[in-house]
């Protein structure tokens, strides 16, 4: 079976704009965890070279959109090696891969059941899921196609399984919005699972350059930094009540931002000073849901409310709004590598990314 993919392009410049189509929190939860099928390409099926939209050479940032199969509502991102884009295809439970070279997209079973949520590369190279449908830390050998499950223990109950992210020290960190944390160390298999405070809502988690791990509570509108030795959680405050701390990531500063899902904030935290800074995104009706930091310090946030990609500049406070082509796209999660900014449009089954030129 052969999937011919064709691929949007758009010449952006960085005008702020002021879109404010408002879209329902609820519009894709009743098919998070669906199991629709995709249409795939196997690795034995020939490559089919695919057309490309032609547009003139970029002045400033490039977007350009990748359709992936119909179903997959594809949730989290990550960009790999040699052009190779993983994606958690949720609607299939499938962990799904975009060759940017060749345009095409391939999709790899994860079990019976399967509705994968997050999706990083780990310091193996290899991808790295975290399975709601599973209750399992999923690892895909990137060569073989090999599927290793980490089950948690069978005493944990559902725990509607979030992102990761990996310390230093090699061991990955999970999320689960249930109402637990916990930690895997992939040499021996085991699994640890945390309760967590406030109960339910943690949600997005990431490292710090100085290997601290933080992660973000929705529910409990707070961010908590983890002990890496004990597993307790400290949690930190931020100002403004019932924010809806949802995604969390680090600057080279160690500072960390925050998406504020309820608030239509973003905010950093600062663990010198242990202060906080806040700012409302534009529009009438901000719903800021993921969060990242490129390598120059710029932070990134996917936004409902204006469905578009905002840029903010820290040094400046200034936004920028990227309005995105297709509609109700809903980016649930964004990651980079240099030059380059990814999202998952779970909303319209693509991806997209902003090329910064930079």
């Amino acid at each position: 079976m052969l999937l011919v993919t064709v691929i949007s392009v758009y010449n952006i410049a960085l005008t702020s704009t002021t879109n404010t189509t408002t879209i329902s929190r609820t519009s894709y939860i009743a098919t998070a965890f669906s199991n629709e099928s995709a249409v795939t390409q196997r690795p034995d099926e020939p490559q089919v070279n695919a057309s490309r939209a032609t547009a003139p050479q970029p002045s400033g940032p490039l977007l350009q959109e990748f359709p992936v199969p119909t179903g997959s509502h594809p949730h989290d991102v990550a960009p790999a090696a040699n052009g190779i884009v993983w994606y958690t295809a949720q609607g299939s439970g499938e962990l799904g891969r975009l060759d940017t070279s060749t345009n095409q997209t391939h999709h790899i079973a994860l079990g019976m059941g399967s509705a994968p949520h997050g999706v990083i590369v780990g310091p193996d190279g290899a991808p790295w899921i975290t399975d709601g449908g599973l209750n399992a830390i999923v690892r895909v050998n990137p060569q073989t196609e090999e599927v290793r499950v980490f089950p948690l223990p069978k005493d944990t109950g559902y725990t509607n399984l979030n992102t990761a992210t990996f310390d230093k020290n090699g061991i990955l960190w999970f999320t689960g919005q249930s109402g637990i944390y916990g930690r895997l160390d992939p040499v021996v298999g085991q699994v640890e699972v945390f309760d967590a405070p406030r109960g339910q809502g943690p949600y997005g988690i990431s490292t710090a350059p100085d290997g601290s791990v933080y992660y973000a509570s929705l529910a409990g509108s707070y961010i908590a930094r983890i002990d890496l030795k004990t597993g307790a959680a400290t949690m930190l405050e931020l100002p403004t009540p019932d924010q809806g701390a949802r995604r969390v990531w680090p600057d080279s500063q160690g500072r960390i931002w925050v998406s504020e899902w309820n608030a239509g904030q973003v905010a950093v935290y600062d663990p010198t000073t242990q202060k906080w800074k806040e700012w409302r995104l534009p529009g009438s009706n901000p719903m800021p849901y993921a969060v990242y930091v490129d390598e120059h310090d710029i932070v990134w946030l996917s936004d409902f409310g204006t469905n578009a990609m905002v840029r903010f500049d820290p040094v400046q406070e200034t936004f920028n709004t990227f309005s995105l082509p297709s509609p109700e796209a809903n980016v649930r999660q964004i990651l980079g590598q240099p030059g380059e900014v990814w999202g998952a449009e779970s909303g319209a089954d693509k991806l997209v990314v902003i090329r910064t030129g930079n």
